[in-house]
């Protein structure tokens, strides 16, 4: 497996002395090095496997921490990042956290890449104590363990938006749903089944894909069969472009909505022209936004990873590494021991905050549903996403049914 790993020290300006840290002194975890006054979290993240692309997420969030190591935003610490290649397959994502754990000593699991991989690590997790921090996925597993903190939302409360739009916004009679077979599609699907019977409809068609799967005629031809005016696809950038080329080829006209990840440049390269005109439910702000904090994801990434492109998916990796540096942030201004139950503690005092390109985050005991509303935008002909539909709370029979 490759290793990436960086410790940036940068011009960090003299430490500032914070209360109760005679006792933090003599109570830490695995990961804190108080002579040095770093931290190290880690990452799996698919350098190799079916979405390689998906290191864009890995590389926005290692350009936060090291933006953060510059401007020394957390009062002297460092931030030591060590990712593994995982392949993006469960099975070694396991294995990659169990090596993160043993052998490099993490303070705790941050920005990792995958739906199925982040709930495949869970239980590992929880015999170590690991804290979980801003997982990219959005499985109803990930809101339902105390150690982990999802900054994205469920998909399946993703779904539904998707769905709510079809029908308010595009006044669509019948509606499909394309999902990947494993944890990221199933919890789309309950999401969207939800959704669907809180309303005594049926959907036109659901239809399971795998995640390597790179025809989609078979499943297209269903679609056109049932006569389906909006498409909504949970899956990879690549699978969404796979799709509008299916249906292009057999001129299949549909509307087609999708995730906010694959409203990024990189569905753009993969689909060209053929993503015009796709929507997408986004939890995140524009990444064109003259937000600080949005500003500093896309200077740093130009900076640290130029041959990256800036968009919605590279502000998601930046963002679930900043919810990592607001948490410690907190954890250090709180005086507790530098510990991972502490620090687990401390997560669950974050409320309305910023962090990254979301707004509005909450984290408390028993509930840590993070990102809260989501807005519409559609992928324009000249390359840009423009945003629709301003934010608006999930629908509440999906976003406050009981996690399973």
């Amino acid at each position: 497996m490759r290793r990436r790993t960086f410790l940036y020290s940068g011009a960090a300006a003299a430490s500032v002395a914070l209360p109760g840290w005679a006792h933090a002194q003599q109570q830490v975890s695995p990961g804190i090095d108080v002579a040095s006054k770093t931290v190290t979290v880690g990452a799996f993240t698919p350098i190799t496997g079916p979405v390689p692309f998906y290191t864009i997420l890995t590389h926005a969030a290692e350009s936060c921490f090291k933006w953060a190591n510059e401007t020394n935003a957390l009062n002297g610490w460092k931030i030591n990042f060590v990712t593994y290649d995982d392949g993006y397959e469960p099975a070694r994502s396991v294995a990659v956290t169990r090596r993160l754990v043993e052998e490099n000593k993490i303070f705790a699991l941050t920005a990792a890449t995958g739906t199925a991989q982040s709930v495949a690590v869970i239980p590992y997790a929880k015999e170590v104590g690991l804290p979980m921090i801003g997982p990219i996925g959005g499985a109803s597993a990930l809101f339902s363990e105390r150690l982990v903190f999802p900054l994205l939302p469920d998909y399946g409360w993703s779904a539904a938006a998707n769905l709510d739009y079809a029908w308010s916004g595009l006044n669509a009679g019948r509606v499909a749903l394309l999902w990947e077979n494993d944890e990221l599609g199933r919890s789309a699907k309950r999401g969207f089944d939800l959704h669907m019977a809180s309303r005594k409809k049926e959907p036109a068609e659901s239809i399971p894909f795998e995640v390597r799967s790179t025809d989609f005629t078979p499943h297209v031809r269903r679609l056109a069969n049932a006569k389906a005016d909006v498409v909504i696809l949970f899956g990879s950038n690549a699978n969404l472009a796979a799709a509008l080329k299916a249906a292009d080829r057999i001129s299949y006209e549909t509307k087609w909505m999708a995730p906010f990840f694959t409203a990024d440049p990189t569905t753009r390269k993969l689909a060209g022209p053929l993503l015009d005109g796709v929507y997408f439910s986004s939890w995140l702000m524009p990444v064109t936004s003259d937000d600080p904090q949005i500003k500093a994801y896309r200077d740093n990434v130009a900076k640290y990873y130029p041959s990256d492109p800036i968009g919605v998916f590279g502000l998601n990796g930046w963002s679930n590494g900043a919810l990592f540096v607001k948490g410690f942030q907190a954890l250090l201004a709180s005086g507790k021991p530098l510990t991972r139950a502490s620090f687990v503690d401390v997560m669950e005092t974050i409320s309305n905050q910023a962090i990254g390109g979301a707004r509005n985050v909450t984290f408390t005991a028993g509930d840590h549903r993070g990102a809260r509303q989501e807005g519409i935008i559609q992928a324009a002909s000249d390359g840009s996403f423009k945003l629709l539909r301003d934010f608006q709370p999930y629908p509440p029979e999906v976003f406050d049914a009981k996690l399973s």
